[in-house]
């Protein structure tokens, strides 16, 4: 954990991927201590997180087509009032930067989208286990695959 304290604390704002709060949510039994570490901190003031309303959209299809409104309550309630984490809305700024992204490194819309909001919102590194992100330069991308085998 302790190399994982150390990368938070060297990033005052770091962007996060869907995966993250899914593993989180779904207490998934490979990623959720590590994911459960990374919420305490951000609850904490350890650093600032920022991710698009892409995140909440995707979060929110499983128990819809489910038909579970009480975990689309509770999953919207969770993730909108989570201390020091802001939702970024597609602007132009954002757009720009995720066209850039995607253009540069011939990423999905999604993708780009997530990461172009963390950048345009000062994040300098991106929390995920996309291994097709892990060639962006514009920040410092952590793979949470590539910190399971020391945690």
């Amino acid at each position: 954990m302790k190399p994982l304290r150390d990368f938070l604390r060297r990033h005052s704002v770091i962007g996060l991927d869907t995966s993250i709060f899914i593993y989180h949510l779904e207490d998934h039994p490979r990623y959720g201590p590590v994911t459960s570490d990374l919420l305490s901190a951000l609850e904490k003031g350890v650093f600032q997180g920022v991710t698009s309303y892409l995140t909440l959209m995707e979060i929110l299809v499983k128990p819809k087509a489910d038909g579970n409104l009480e975990a689309v309550k509770d999953y919207e309630f969770f993730l909108t009032t989570f201390p020091n984490l802001s939702f970024v809305s597609m602007d132009l700024e954002v757009a720009r930067q995720a066209a850039d992204l995607r253009a540069g490194y011939r990423l999905r819309p999604p993708d780009a989208i997530q990461l172009a909001a963390a950048l345009v919102h000062g994040a300098t590194a991106f929390l995920t286990n996309d291994k097709k992100l892990k060639p962006v330069s514009e920040l410092k991308v952590l793979i949470l695959d590539d910190w399971l085998p020391g945690y």
